[in-house]
Protein backbone atom coordinates (compact mmCIF):
# COMPACT_ATOMS: atom_id res chain seq x y z
CA UNK A 1 0.00 0.00 0.00
CA UNK A 2 1.27 3.25 -1.12
CA UNK A 3 2.13 5.72 1.86
CA UNK A 4 0.05 8.83 1.28
CA UNK A 5 0.80 10.78 4.67
CA UNK A 6 3.21 13.23 2.58
CA UNK A 7 1.58 13.50 -0.65
CA UNK A 8 0.03 16.55 -2.50
CA UNK A 9 -3.23 14.07 -3.61
CA UNK A 10 -5.75 12.74 -1.27
CA UNK A 11 -5.75 9.01 -2.84
CA UNK A 12 -9.55 8.74 -2.19
CA UNK A 13 -10.87 11.99 -4.25
CA UNK A 14 -8.12 10.97 -6.86
CA UNK A 15 -8.99 9.60 -10.25
CA UNK A 16 -6.82 8.66 -13.04
CA UNK A 17 -8.02 11.89 -15.12
CA UNK A 18 -6.63 13.72 -11.54
CA UNK A 19 -3.84 12.28 -10.05
CA UNK A 20 -0.64 10.29 -11.23
CA UNK A 21 -0.89 6.77 -11.56
CA UNK A 22 2.46 6.51 -9.22
CA UNK A 23 0.34 7.79 -6.06
CA UNK A 24 -2.08 4.71 -6.39
CA UNK A 25 -2.45 2.16 -3.66
CA UNK A 26 -1.32 -0.36 -7.38
CA UNK A 27 0.89 1.69 -10.27
CA UNK A 28 -1.47 -0.05 -12.98
CA UNK A 29 -5.02 -0.45 -13.88
CA UNK A 30 -5.94 -4.04 -13.05
CA UNK A 31 -7.11 -6.36 -16.63
CA UNK A 32 -11.25 -6.00 -16.43
CA UNK A 33 -11.45 -8.82 -18.45
CA UNK A 34 -8.80 -10.87 -16.86
CA UNK A 35 -10.43 -10.44 -13.23
CA UNK A 36 -13.66 -11.11 -14.45
CA UNK A 37 -12.90 -13.82 -15.99
CA UNK A 38 -10.67 -15.27 -13.57
CA UNK A 39 -13.80 -14.34 -10.73
CA UNK A 40 -16.16 -16.68 -13.34
CA UNK A 41 -13.99 -19.42 -13.48
CA UNK A 42 -13.26 -19.24 -9.84
CA UNK A 43 -17.18 -18.83 -9.13
CA UNK A 44 -18.01 -21.97 -11.38
CA UNK A 45 -15.36 -24.12 -9.20
CA UNK A 46 -16.93 -23.24 -6.43
CA UNK A 47 -20.26 -24.07 -7.52
CA UNK A 48 -18.94 -27.69 -8.70
CA UNK A 49 -17.53 -27.92 -5.15
CA UNK A 50 -20.47 -27.09 -3.21
CA UNK A 51 -22.52 -29.26 -5.60
CA UNK A 52 -20.15 -32.45 -5.30
CA UNK A 53 -19.70 -31.85 -1.65
CA UNK A 54 -23.03 -31.88 -0.81
CA UNK A 55 -23.48 -35.59 -2.96
CA UNK A 56 -20.94 -36.79 -1.37
CA UNK A 57 -21.28 -36.07 2.21
CA UNK A 58 -17.24 -34.70 2.50
CA UNK A 59 -18.56 -32.07 4.60
CA UNK A 60 -14.96 -31.04 5.99
CA UNK A 61 -13.38 -30.93 2.55
CA UNK A 62 -16.13 -29.04 1.45
CA UNK A 63 -15.94 -26.16 4.18
CA UNK A 64 -12.94 -25.54 3.33
CA UNK A 65 -12.61 -25.39 -0.58
CA UNK A 66 -15.67 -23.17 -0.43
CA UNK A 67 -14.66 -21.04 1.57
CA UNK A 68 -11.61 -20.67 0.00
CA UNK A 69 -12.90 -20.13 -3.34
CA UNK A 70 -16.10 -17.51 -2.15
CA UNK A 71 -12.59 -15.55 -0.74
CA UNK A 72 -11.01 -15.87 -4.42
CA UNK A 73 -13.92 -14.68 -5.95
CA UNK A 74 -14.27 -12.12 -3.54
CA UNK A 75 -11.02 -10.72 -3.85
CA UNK A 76 -11.16 -10.45 -7.66
CA UNK A 77 -14.37 -8.80 -7.40
CA UNK A 78 -12.57 -6.22 -5.61
CA UNK A 79 -9.78 -5.85 -8.13
CA UNK A 80 -12.47 -4.82 -10.97
CA UNK A 81 -13.48 -1.52 -9.71
CA UNK A 82 -9.47 -0.72 -9.33
CA UNK A 83 -9.40 -0.97 -13.41
CA UNK A 84 -11.59 1.82 -12.95
CA UNK A 85 -10.07 4.18 -10.18
CA UNK A 86 -6.33 2.18 -8.45
CA UNK A 87 -6.81 4.74 -6.11
CA UNK A 88 -9.67 3.57 -4.24
CA UNK A 89 -8.58 2.18 -0.72
CA UNK A 90 -11.25 -0.40 0.54
CA UNK A 91 -11.41 -2.36 -3.18
CA UNK A 92 -7.61 -2.80 -3.13
CA UNK A 93 -7.98 -3.85 0.68
CA UNK A 94 -10.70 -6.12 -0.40
CA UNK A 95 -8.40 -7.76 -2.91
CA UNK A 96 -5.16 -7.95 -0.98
CA UNK A 97 -7.02 -9.32 2.36
CA UNK A 98 -9.55 -12.05 0.67
CA UNK A 99 -6.68 -13.29 -1.85
CA UNK A 100 -3.69 -13.38 0.63
CA UNK A 101 -5.93 -15.86 3.19
CA UNK A 102 -7.81 -17.82 0.69
CA UNK A 103 -5.53 -20.59 -0.03
CA UNK A 104 -5.42 -21.41 3.76
CA UNK A 105 -8.67 -22.80 3.59
CA UNK A 106 -7.77 -24.65 0.55
CA UNK A 107 -5.03 -26.39 2.04
CA UNK A 108 -7.12 -27.28 4.95
CA UNK A 109 -9.22 -29.28 2.66
CA UNK A 110 -5.88 -30.58 1.98
CA UNK A 111 -4.69 -31.24 4.75
CA UNK A 112 -8.04 -33.56 6.32
CA UNK A 113 -7.44 -36.11 3.06
CA UNK A 114 -3.83 -37.28 4.37
CA UNK A 115 -5.82 -39.09 7.60
CA UNK A 116 -8.21 -40.83 4.87
CA UNK A 117 -5.66 -41.73 2.74
CA UNK A 118 -3.80 -43.36 5.70
CA UNK A 119 -6.88 -45.06 6.63
CA UNK A 120 -7.25 -46.00 3.16
CA UNK A 121 -3.42 -47.54 3.49
CA UNK A 122 -3.66 -48.76 6.51
CA UNK A 123 -3.05 -47.11 9.54
CA UNK A 124 -0.10 -49.49 10.37
CA UNK A 125 1.89 -48.31 7.55
CA UNK A 126 1.84 -44.66 9.21
CA UNK A 127 4.40 -43.56 11.72
CA UNK A 128 1.40 -41.29 13.37
CA UNK A 129 -2.07 -41.86 14.04
CA UNK A 130 -4.65 -40.83 10.81
CA UNK A 131 -6.05 -38.14 13.43
CA UNK A 132 -2.53 -36.74 14.50
CA UNK A 133 -1.77 -35.78 10.76
CA UNK A 134 -4.71 -33.49 11.01
CA UNK A 135 -4.28 -32.09 14.62
CA UNK A 136 -0.94 -30.99 13.47
CA UNK A 137 -1.26 -29.19 9.71
CA UNK A 138 -5.05 -28.12 10.37
CA UNK A 139 -3.43 -26.09 13.59
CA UNK A 140 -0.44 -24.67 11.76
CA UNK A 141 -3.10 -23.44 9.02
CA UNK A 142 -5.16 -21.87 11.07
CA UNK A 143 -1.77 -20.09 13.18
CA UNK A 144 -0.97 -19.22 9.33
CA UNK A 145 -4.44 -17.94 9.03
CA UNK A 146 -4.87 -15.97 12.03
CA UNK A 147 -1.50 -14.17 11.62
CA UNK A 148 -2.24 -13.10 7.83
CA UNK A 149 -5.87 -12.00 8.72
CA UNK A 150 -4.38 -10.15 11.92
CA UNK A 151 -1.90 -8.66 9.72
CA UNK A 152 -4.16 -7.53 7.22
CA UNK A 153 -6.68 -6.03 10.10
CA UNK A 154 -3.37 -3.97 11.33
CA UNK A 155 -2.25 -2.81 7.85
CA UNK A 156 -6.26 -1.61 7.21
CA UNK A 157 -6.70 0.51 10.49
CA UNK A 158 -2.68 1.50 10.23
CA UNK A 159 -2.51 5.43 10.55
CA UNK A 160 1.58 5.67 10.65
CA UNK A 161 4.23 4.06 8.44
CA UNK A 162 5.17 2.50 11.20
CA UNK A 163 2.13 0.58 11.74
CA UNK A 164 1.34 -0.39 8.41
CA UNK A 165 5.00 -1.87 8.40
CA UNK A 166 4.03 -3.52 11.81
CA UNK A 167 1.24 -4.92 9.84
CA UNK A 168 2.80 -6.12 6.53
CA UNK A 169 5.44 -8.02 8.55
CA UNK A 170 2.64 -9.79 10.29
CA UNK A 171 1.18 -11.22 7.18
CA UNK A 172 4.44 -11.93 6.04
CA UNK A 173 4.80 -14.03 8.82
CA UNK A 174 1.87 -15.42 8.32
CA UNK A 175 2.27 -16.52 4.58
CA UNK A 176 6.12 -17.77 5.61
CA UNK A 177 4.66 -19.86 8.72
CA UNK A 178 2.30 -21.43 5.90
CA UNK A 179 5.05 -21.75 3.14
CA UNK A 180 6.76 -24.26 5.86
CA UNK A 181 3.45 -25.75 6.91
CA UNK A 182 3.07 -26.57 3.09
CA UNK A 183 6.79 -28.03 2.89
CA UNK A 184 6.56 -29.71 5.92
CA UNK A 185 3.68 -31.37 4.49
CA UNK A 186 5.11 -32.69 0.89
CA UNK A 187 7.76 -34.07 2.59
CA UNK A 188 5.62 -35.89 5.23
CA UNK A 189 3.73 -37.42 2.28
CA UNK A 190 6.86 -38.20 0.31
CA UNK A 191 7.85 -40.36 3.48
CA UNK A 192 4.62 -41.78 3.51
CA UNK A 193 4.43 -43.18 0.09
CA UNK A 194 7.75 -44.79 0.39
CA UNK A 195 6.47 -46.49 3.68
CA UNK A 196 3.83 -47.96 1.53
CA UNK A 197 6.01 -49.34 -1.34
CA UNK A 198 8.49 -51.39 1.31
CA UNK A 199 5.60 -52.74 3.53
CA UNK A 200 2.79 -53.97 1.59
CA UNK A 201 2.04 -56.52 3.69
CA UNK A 202 0.76 -54.16 5.82
CA UNK A 203 -1.99 -52.75 3.16
CA UNK A 204 -5.65 -52.35 4.47
CA UNK A 205 -7.42 -54.99 2.18
CA UNK A 206 -10.55 -53.45 3.06
CA UNK A 207 -9.65 -50.52 0.72
CA UNK A 208 -8.09 -52.43 -1.60
CA UNK A 209 -10.60 -52.41 -4.58
CA UNK A 210 -10.59 -48.90 -4.17
CA UNK A 211 -7.11 -48.51 -4.19
CA UNK A 212 -6.67 -49.85 -7.39
CA UNK A 213 -9.40 -47.34 -8.98
CA UNK A 214 -7.78 -45.29 -11.44
CA UNK A 215 -10.21 -42.65 -9.66
CA UNK A 216 -7.98 -43.03 -6.44
CA UNK A 217 -5.07 -43.19 -8.10
CA UNK A 218 -6.13 -39.76 -10.33
CA UNK A 219 -7.10 -38.42 -6.55
CA UNK A 220 -3.20 -39.00 -5.12
CA UNK A 221 -1.72 -36.85 -7.86
CA UNK A 222 -4.37 -34.11 -7.82
CA UNK A 223 -3.67 -33.87 -4.77
CA UNK A 224 0.25 -33.97 -5.26
CA UNK A 225 -0.17 -31.21 -7.66
CA UNK A 226 -2.97 -29.11 -6.05
CA UNK A 227 -0.52 -28.81 -3.06
CA UNK A 228 2.87 -27.98 -4.96
CA UNK A 229 0.67 -25.41 -7.20
CA UNK A 230 -0.64 -23.51 -3.68
CA UNK A 231 3.06 -23.69 -2.48
CA UNK A 232 4.32 -21.81 -5.29
CA UNK A 233 1.33 -19.24 -5.53
CA UNK A 234 2.32 -18.94 -1.22
CA UNK A 235 6.19 -18.52 -2.03
CA UNK A 236 5.51 -15.78 -4.26
CA UNK A 237 3.58 -13.76 -2.15
CA UNK A 238 5.76 -14.11 0.16
CA UNK A 239 8.09 -12.65 -2.33
CA UNK A 240 5.84 -9.88 -3.06
CA UNK A 241 4.88 -8.93 0.43
CA UNK A 242 8.83 -8.80 1.44
CA UNK A 243 9.17 -6.39 -1.17
CA UNK A 244 6.39 -4.20 0.40
CA UNK A 245 3.26 -2.88 -1.61
CA UNK A 246 5.30 0.00 -3.38
CA UNK A 247 8.00 -3.27 -4.68
CA UNK A 248 8.34 -4.23 -8.25
CA UNK A 249 6.50 -7.61 -7.68
CA UNK A 250 3.05 -6.29 -6.11
CA UNK A 251 2.51 -3.90 -8.94
CA UNK A 252 3.45 -6.18 -11.46
CA UNK A 253 0.31 -7.41 -12.96
CA UNK A 254 1.48 -9.85 -15.14
CA UNK A 255 3.01 -11.67 -12.30
CA UNK A 256 0.13 -11.58 -10.47
CA UNK A 257 -1.81 -13.25 -13.21
CA UNK A 258 0.60 -16.00 -13.50
CA UNK A 259 1.43 -17.14 -9.95
CA UNK A 260 -1.60 -16.31 -7.81
CA UNK A 261 -5.02 -16.73 -10.26
CA UNK A 262 -3.89 -19.46 -12.56
CA UNK A 263 -2.19 -21.53 -9.79
CA UNK A 264 -5.26 -21.74 -7.50
CA UNK A 265 -7.73 -22.04 -10.52
CA UNK A 266 -5.74 -25.30 -11.33
CA UNK A 267 -5.03 -26.65 -8.03
CA UNK A 268 -8.97 -26.86 -7.54
CA UNK A 269 -9.96 -27.62 -10.39
CA UNK A 270 -7.72 -30.70 -10.49
CA UNK A 271 -9.66 -31.46 -6.77
CA UNK A 272 -12.98 -30.61 -8.75
CA UNK A 273 -12.14 -32.99 -11.42
CA UNK A 274 -10.44 -36.12 -9.13
CA UNK A 275 -13.35 -34.85 -6.40
CA UNK A 276 -12.36 -37.06 -2.96
CA UNK A 277 -16.24 -38.19 -2.93
CA UNK A 278 -15.70 -39.91 -6.42
CA UNK A 279 -12.79 -41.18 -6.20
CA UNK A 280 -13.48 -42.86 -2.57
CA UNK A 281 -16.12 -44.89 -4.78
CA UNK A 282 -19.14 -43.41 -1.82
CA UNK A 283 -16.53 -44.78 1.02
CA UNK A 284 -15.31 -41.38 1.98
CA UNK A 285 -17.07 -41.52 5.88
CA UNK A 286 -15.53 -45.07 6.00
CA UNK A 287 -12.13 -43.66 5.83
CA UNK A 288 -12.88 -41.10 8.36
CA UNK A 289 -10.19 -41.75 11.55
CA UNK A 290 -11.50 -43.19 14.56
CA UNK A 291 -11.32 -41.74 17.49
CA UNK A 292 -9.82 -42.80 20.75
CA UNK A 293 -13.05 -43.55 22.49
CA UNK A 294 -14.15 -45.47 19.48
CA UNK A 295 -11.00 -47.40 19.11
CA UNK A 296 -11.26 -49.03 22.11
CA UNK A 297 -15.08 -49.87 21.49
CA UNK A 298 -13.37 -51.23 18.52
CA UNK A 299 -11.11 -53.72 20.40
CA UNK A 300 -13.54 -54.47 22.85
CA UNK A 301 -15.59 -56.00 20.59
CA UNK A 302 -13.14 -57.66 18.98
CA UNK A 303 -12.18 -59.32 22.22
CA UNK A 304 -15.44 -60.14 22.66
CA UNK A 305 -16.00 -61.75 19.47
CA UNK A 306 -12.70 -63.56 19.58
CA UNK A 307 -14.38 -65.36 23.35
CA UNK A 308 -17.23 -66.10 21.85
CA UNK A 309 -15.62 -68.25 19.10
CA UNK A 310 -13.19 -70.07 21.44
CA UNK A 311 -12.99 -72.96 22.83
CA UNK A 312 -12.88 -73.93 26.71
CA UNK A 313 -12.14 -77.16 28.30
CA UNK A 314 -13.74 -78.28 31.27
CA UNK A 315 -13.46 -80.99 34.01
CA UNK A 316 -16.68 -83.03 34.95
CA UNK A 317 -17.35 -84.13 38.67
CA UNK A 318 -16.60 -87.86 37.03
CA UNK A 319 -12.92 -86.87 35.64
CA UNK A 320 -13.59 -86.68 31.93
CA UNK A 321 -12.61 -83.30 29.56
CA UNK A 322 -15.45 -81.88 28.00
CA UNK A 323 -14.91 -78.83 25.15
CA UNK A 324 -17.98 -76.48 24.47
CA UNK A 325 -17.90 -72.90 23.15
CA UNK A 326 -18.85 -70.17 25.08
CA UNK A 327 -21.79 -69.52 23.04
CA UNK A 328 -23.10 -72.98 24.23
CA UNK A 329 -21.98 -72.79 27.46
CA UNK A 330 -23.67 -69.23 27.97
CA UNK A 331 -27.17 -69.23 25.84
CA UNK A 332 -28.09 -66.08 27.18
CA UNK A 333 -25.44 -64.23 25.31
Amino acid sequence: MADNTTLPFDPETCTLETCPIEYAQITYTPSLGGNIAYAVILGLILVAQLGLGIRYKTWGFMVGMVGGLALEVVGYAGRIPLHYNPFKFDPFLQQLICLTIAPAFLSASIYLCLARIVVAYGPETSRLKPRTYTYIFVTCDFISLVLQGGGGGITATANTKATNDMGVNIMIAGMTFQVVSLAAFMAICAEYAFRIRRRRELLDYGFEQTRSTFRFKGFLYALAAATILIFIRCAFRVAELSEGFNGPLANNEVTFMIFEGPMIMLATLALTVFHPGICFAGRWAEAKPMTRKQTKQQQKRALVSDMDSSDYERVTPGGAVEVDTLETSYPMR
